[in-house]
């Protein structure tokens, strides 16, 4: 069989446990899962502002959001741009993330994605052609932005003295 058209298939799955350490402080170790038995782990930490009763002893949740996207997008670039034989010397991704928040009297707040852009800018002597296929693969590529470009189910269990509840 040609080993360029050879179909692989794989999973990729993390596992996060986050652990409330402080007043808005997270602690969460994040476990990627590997083949075999083989595993990584990270611990991170977040936290919040003093607005929501943090500390801001660690960065946001959204903070580290906005880091995987332009870290991911950045990755593949690199990665693929050797896959694909296109050089390149250097390269930058520059993201604006936004959300619109609602918040009723006393209610807890709601939030919704408004939008996002990312700007690429790449130092290669690679035609725009090239380039722009490069950029289009590495946005495939991408687990972040693949995840932002879908619509996602998330589901939620609340754990009780009898068990899981599904929410």
């Amino acid at each position: 069989m040609n080993e360029s058209l050879k179909v692989t298939e794989f999973d990729v799955v993390f596992e996060a446990k986050g652990t409330a350490v402080g007043r808005m402080r997270n602690k969460v170790d994040l476990t990627w899962v590997k083949r075999g038995n083989d595993s990584e782990t990270f611990s991170l930490a977040t936290d919040e502002g003093v607005f929501h009763g943090g500390e801001n002893t660690a960065p946001p949740p959204l903070a580290y959001f906005g880091a995987a996207l332009v870290g991911c997008l950045m990755t593949q670039i690199r990665a693929f741009s050797k896959r694909m034989q296109i050089p390149i010397r250097d390269v930058k991704v520059n993201a604006k993330l936004q959300w619109k928040g609602r918040q009723i009297g006393r209610n807890p707040y709601e939030t919704q994605p408004k939008g996002f852009s990312v700007d690429v800018d790449i130092d290669s002597d690679a035609s725009e052609g090239d380039l722009l296929r490069l950029v289009d693969a590495a946005k495939k590529g991408c687990f972040v932005e693949q995840t932002l470009m879908q619509s996602n189910r998330i589901q939620h269990r609340l754990k009780r003295e009898g068990g899981w509840t599904s929410l």
